[in-house]
């Protein structure tokens, strides 16, 4: 992991997330900020590992895997668009179609096994910032964790699924 402040420590999966505290130390805790990989470079590097596995002939794709890839290809078109069409939506509906995102890929691991199940996997794990964002404010009270993204968080976000869906697309037609 990586703290906004360059400081290494140990991480346990690839998309995974630094935290920096808060000097201040305003409230009954230390406040924490939690900074997450580039979502973006995650899934290119999944997708030069998917491609290079392919192309050595260590992931043979099966007619199967082919089905599932297309399958999930076109159900996270479904949710997310053109970067035009998302970014007129409001952030409550980008947020929940990238939620859905997560959905669709999940029912996919679900339903195979081997290197498509690992890809999918990482997949999941690159978006896993996603899974503490809220759209809405905090009027009073504790938010469980979650966090109110950014406008560049929205667009790095589904730019990584647009990455995806291409990557997934062409597993199906190998």
């Amino acid at each position: 992991m990586q703290t906004e402040s360059g400081t290494h420590t140990c991480c346990g999966s690839v998309a995974g997330s630094g935290i920096e505290q808060d000097a201040s130390g305003a409230g009954p805790g230390p406040v924490t900020r939690v900074i997450s990989m580039d979502m973006r470079r995650i899934v290119a590097v999944l997708a030069e590992e998917a491609e290079q596995q392919i192309q050595d002939h260590v992931w043979k794709v099966e007619p199967g895997d082919r089905a599932l890839a297309l399958d999930t290809e076109a159900g996270l078109r479904d949710v997310v668009g053109p970067p035009d069409a998302q970014e007129a939506l409001p952030q409550i509906k980008r947020l929940e179609r990238l939620r859905e995102t997560l959905a669709v890929l999940a029912i996919s691991l679900a339903r195979t096994h081997g290197r498509l199940a690992w890809f999918l996997s990482g997949a999941l794990n690159a978006l896993e910032p996603v899974l503490h964002w809220r759209a809405l404010p905090a009027d009073r009270g504790g938010t469980f964790g979650t966090v109110l993204p950014s406008t560049e968080e929205y667009t790095e976000a589904e730019d990584a699924v647009r990455r995806l869906q291409d990557v997934l697309a062409q597993i199906s037609r190998r």
